[in-house]
């Protein structure tokens, strides 16, 4: 008996080949699987998705239009929402890196579209005359590409990142007035508050959710209409408004067609310009997740200032080892995204003449990204939420700290201030009680000039 799995004959323009017989797709999806064996990863479940919107809207529209009759377009809506509810993803194996332009992709929907609604009608629906009416694979993939982005920095994205903001707002004011020992090329400075900090991380996260916002509108602009290099050859005048209207009240999203399909076709600066946003997000969690890192190192041989929530064994030899298992995962995270980012830029660039030729590539590494980022803003707002301050160590440390000397230049001048500063450190005495001895301040004095708070107000002493 043969193990060779069932198959049916399929048949395109270039001529018939095998499909697996159980496959909703067609020849030129089969076609694409066995010229693309390159990485075994299909296209991410949000840009199929994202597909299946286009084409249920497309095919809506051209009902409306007159040019599609209402059984094939009901069946058609019908088919391509069960895709956009991510009922088929497993019919879409076309790999990453195939064609530049994503046509086997487009192909893919095109062709499993047509067999489910052909089935459920019981009329012939043909994947490139009904499915793909006035459209192309060179302004579908494009509107894929922001139309999925959009859905995931709108729906995804920016509520985790308010989430953590949130999150490092509400632990700053718990921490007002504890003072730890500041920090400059890891060494010793003036002293800071937990909460002055935090509040750079609070604010990198809010410049963060500014640039993702700014981007948004030229994001929400659609390829869509475009056709095959930008004329609108073979689309009717009020296709791509309709379209982007239709997918505007699916997705709650203010989608317009875009200004310009030439530019629209042939780059994807916007990819990029959300790229480079995600990155800048990936160096500022990445930041944060190394300080939380750094300040709950130890407990004994670290700095000890903070403590996380032990959420693992850290060790499968060391017994009672726990780790920052959470900043770690963001700063692999941020890493990732970075080298999409770098890719995406590359893919950016190749736009040759009337079409990006990267347009697959951009959309997987550009939704990563996306997903990436969004899917760490829980457990890290959670690492914030649970963050403890080590009092007891951090008060010790900063009475020891001899930077605070600093705050006795404009009394003393810097050359005595250095002395002292010396002397604390090598004798690791409170530079309240050095500078005591070499000065003519009083205690008082002293203790008023020296509170580790009133330090961390600025100003001049």
């Amino acid at each position: 008996m043969s193990n060779q799995p069932e198959t049916r004959t399929e048949s395109d323009s270039l001529g018939e080949l095998k499909v697996p017989a159980n496959a909703l797709w067609g020849a030129q999806t089969q076609r694409a699987v066995e010229n693309f064996p390159l990485s075994q990863q299909p296209l991410p479940a949000a840009f199929i998705q994202a597909m299946g919107l286009i084409k249920s809207a497309a095919a809506k529209v051209n009902s409306e239009l007159g040019l599609l009759d209402s059984q094939r377009a009901e069946a058609i809506c019908t088919a391509a929402d069960a895709i956009a509810n991510g009922e088929y993803d497993d019919q879409f194996p076309v790999d990453v890196f195939q064609t530049g332009s994503g046509t086997s992709s487009n192909m893919n929907a095109n062709e499993v579209i047509a067999r489910l609604a052909s089935e459920s009608s019981g009329v012939e629906v043909h994947p490139n005359n009904h499915v793909n009416l006035g459209q192309s694979s060179n302004d579908v993939i494009p509107t894929a590409i922001h139309l999925a982005a959009a859905i995931a920095l709108n729906d995804q994205l920016l509520p985790g990142l308010q989430q953590l903001e949130t999150a490092l707002a509400d632990k700053a004011n718990s921490f007002a007035s504890t003072v730890k020992t500041g920090r400059t090329h890891l060494m010793d400075a003036m002293p800071i508050t937990f909460a002055q900090e935090m509040s750079g991380w609070q604010q990198q996260i809010s410049h963060a959710q500014q640039r993702l916002i700014a981007v948004q509108p030229r994001l929400h602009k659609l390829a869509q209409g475009g056709s095959a290099v930008g004329t609108g050859i073979n689309v009717h005048p009020e296709f791509s408004t309709k379209v982007a209207q239709a997918l505007s009240a699916r997705c709650n999203l203010p989608l317009q067609p875009s200004d310009n399909f030439f530019e629209s076709l042939s780059c994807q600066d916007t990819a990029v310009e959300l790229s480079g946003a995600l990155k800048t997000l990936a160096c500022s969690v990445m930041k944060i997740a190394n300080d939380l890192r750094w300040s709950s190192s130890g407990p004994l041989a670290g700095l000890n200032e903070t403590q996380l929530k032990a959420l693992q064994p850290g060790s499968s030899i060391m017994p009672g080892k726990v780790n920052p298992v959470i900043p770690e995962a963001v700063c692999m995270v941020a890493a990732q995204v970075i080298g999409n980012d770098a890719a995406i830029t590359i893919g950016g660039q190749a736009g040759n003449f009337q079409l990006n030729v990267m347009l697959p590539m951009i959309a997987r590494n550009l939704l990563e990204s996306l997903k990436l980022l969004s899917n760490i803003c829980t457990p890290l707002a959670a690492v914030i939420e649970s963050l403890t301050a080590n009092t007891d160590h951090i008060e010790q440390t900063v009475a020891k700290n001899p930077v605070l000397v600093t705050a006795l230049n404009s009394r003393i001048g810097y050359d005595l201030g250095a002395k002292i500063a010396k002397q604390a450190y090598a004798e690791n005495r409170p530079v309240i009680d050095v500078a005591s001895e070499l000065t003519d301040l009083s205690d008082k004095e002293l203790e008023e000039l020296l509170e580790p708070l009133k330090l961390t107000r600025g100003g001049i002493l």
